[in-house]
């Protein structure tokens, strides 16, 4: 089979691997730095036949590496499910699949295209790459051998099909006698110019590979009665180099993958699986995994009063789930910590709206599992951090788990609350209540001697409207941290874009009884909402609050992004020494 896609390459990887008909973009993961440098607009994939004899393995030509990338699914039958299915049955009596983890190897080798042998090498050309001569023929040498291998069918099904190399075509040419894509289970994949390509690019670019591969293939199929695991078991990065330092990247790839794939589980969870508690007892098990570096302290009701977290516990207090305050603290194993981090995720494992109840069309109120969008993010990098391990740096992971619901204790609109700080909050709508368990979680995150603080939310509607479905809103007064937190997203596709801190506008959040109303009008509201959770920072103290109402959800896909995570980690790096 020879298979010819055209596309946002490195943006695609998971729709190469995953043509067969459940594709998966891995809509956080942008790699346009990429693919502006390597000018790549094809992605070309061929199926070669392993037994043809002219198709000899070099045998000296060994990889010189294989990385087993793996992760383990919230229910995987390794003793790692949820804390809820030990504990008690859920709502519905929902019990989902044990799914044990795929496993996918990487190495990196240097071998001829030729004598490569599996179910599906891809090859990423430019426009220029598919250039002929007057004999029809390609001028590539990396084309010119496969064609010819070929016996000419790749210059013929290009001419056919009038494949340039344009971005946006596509087209196939399958061989007899092979599987279907959707079963092949070994692939390769290379650049047919690759040689120009400066050596941290070709790093990036390995990255990129292996992170699609994983993210492609994966498929949350927990909650369905039928599932059906990934055929992928082995890629090899041809002609990218090999070595220690790319053997290094592909590990990093593998452990941020398993971060990302953690934060979609758990984001995709519905609320009666993922409660405050399971989430905690999540969270719990981080710091059990990763035992040489993570400590976990779980604060209940009784705990947070004595803490006097009213705005919290005025949040979670109509809930028959009680509340459970999340703490996780990373230390490296060795050395001395030089910079102290914190990471602050909203945990609504569910939002109502409260007494103010989401209400009509484009509420939203079905998919308000994702509520808790801020907390994965924060749990998601603890886990591929723990697995990193980087030096020099203390990290503290802190979530205010609980629901946003309705009942004779709950929460009233009018209803005055007084924060750790001692700020009083007239509550004007209840459903604007993740702020207010933001604003606790922001103190907590301040009394723990930190220097740095990024606390990520799906706050506001009005940050969607903004910046739409793929780009979270970046608020901070500090430029230093902006431009630490926007150089990590550079890196790792994923896309912020920095807002206003307008200070006139904190004039709408006065109230006459109280310190402050927890939300303005509807002009401005994603502004509004950080610079009430300025409020609840020390001076001191560099923050940025990121708005990911938008990125947290794949409408299309109907599927968690593990948005953010990347982001983290690569963030956290930045500051080890």
């Amino acid at each position: 089979m020879l298979w010819l896609s055209i596309g946002s390459p490195f943006k695609s990887w998971s729709e190469i691997i995953t043509r067969d008909g459940h594709t998966s973009q891995c809509p956080p993961l942008d790699y346009s730095p990429i693919l502006s440098l390597c000018s790549l607009r094809l992605l070309l994939l061929l199926t070669i036949n392993p037994p043809a004899p002219r198709f000899s393995r070099n045998c000296n030509s060994a990889p010189s590496g294989v990385f087993l990338l793996t992760y383990t699914p919230l229910y995987s039958g390794r003793a790692r499910r949820m804390a809820h299915s030990i504990a008690r049955a859920t709502l519905g009596l929902t019990q989902p699949n044990k799914i044990d983890p795929p496993k996918i190897s990487f190495a990196a080798k240097e071998i001829d295209v030729v004598q490569w042998k599996g179910d599906i090498l891809a090859v990423g050309v430019t426009e220029k790459d598919m250039a002929k001569d007057e004999n029809s023929k390609f001028k590539n040498s990396i084309l010119q051998k496969l064609d010819m291998q070929l016996g000419g069918l790749l210059s013929e099904a290009s001419s056919e099909e009038d494949f340039t190399g344009k971005a946006g075509q596509s087209t196939v040419l399958r061989l007899p006698g092979l599987a279907k894509s959707s079963q092949a289970s070994k692939v390769a994949i290379t650049l047919a110019s690759s040689e120009g390509i400066p050596a941290e690019l070709k790093l990036s670019t390995a990255s990129a590979i292996a992170t699609g591969a994983v993210l492609g293939t994966f498929d949350d199929t927990r909650f369905k009665s039928e599932s059906k695991l990934p055929a992928l078991k082995s890629v090899d990065i041809l002609g990218l180099g090999s070595g220690p330092e790319i053997e290094k990247k592909l590990k990093y790839a593998g452990d941020v993958c398993s971060g990302i794939i953690f934060g979609r589980e758990l984001v995709n969870a519905p609320a009666n699986v993922l409660t405050p508690g399971v989430l905690a007892g999540e969270a719990t098990k981080i710091a059990s995994e990763y035992s040489d570096v993570f400590s976990a302290k779980i604060l209940d009701v009784e705990q947070c009063k004595e803490l006097k977290m009213g705005s919290y516990l005025g949040v979670a207090a109509a809930s028959a789930n009680p509340p459970h305050f999340i703490h996780l603290c990373y230390k490296p194993p060795s050395g001395q910590v030089k910079t102290k981090l914190a990471l602050v995720g909203k945990g609504l494992t569910f939002d109502s709206g409260g007494y103010n109840i989401k209400t009509g069309p484009g509420c939203s109120i079905e998919l308000m599992k994702f509520d808790m969008g801020g907390s994965a993010a924060v749990l998601g990098a603890a886990k591929a951090l723990g697995q990193i391990k980087p030096a020099g740096v203390e990290v503290h992971f802190i979530v205010a788990a609980c629901e946003n619901m309705i009942s004779g204790t709950g929460m009233r609109p009018g209803d005055i609350i007084t924060a750790s700080n001692g700020k009083t909050i007239e509550v004007n709508n209840t459903d604007a209540e993740g702020r207010l368990t933001l604003a606790d979680a922001l103190v907590y995150a301040c009394n723990q001697g930190v220097e740095k603080i990024v606390d990520l939310a799906t706050l506001t509607g009005a940050c969607v409207v903004a910046l739409g479905p793929s780009i979270a809103g970046v608020f901070t007064p500090s430029d230093d941290l902006a431009k630490e937190v926007l150089g990590a997203s550079e890196v790792s596709g994923e896309k912020l874009w920095r807002m206003p801190l307008e200070e006139s506008y904190w004039e709408s959040m006065k109230s006459g009884v109280a310190d402050m109303v927890n939300t303005g009008g509807r002009q401005g509201g994603a502004i509004t909402a950080a610079l009430f959770l300025k409020q609840f920072v020390d001076e001191k103290v560099q923050w940025m609050h990121i708005d990911m109402a938008g990125p947290v959800w794949n409408d299309k896909k109907k599927n968690a992004t593990g948005f953010g995570i990347p982001t983290l980690v690569e963030w956290v790096l930045k500051n080890s020494s």
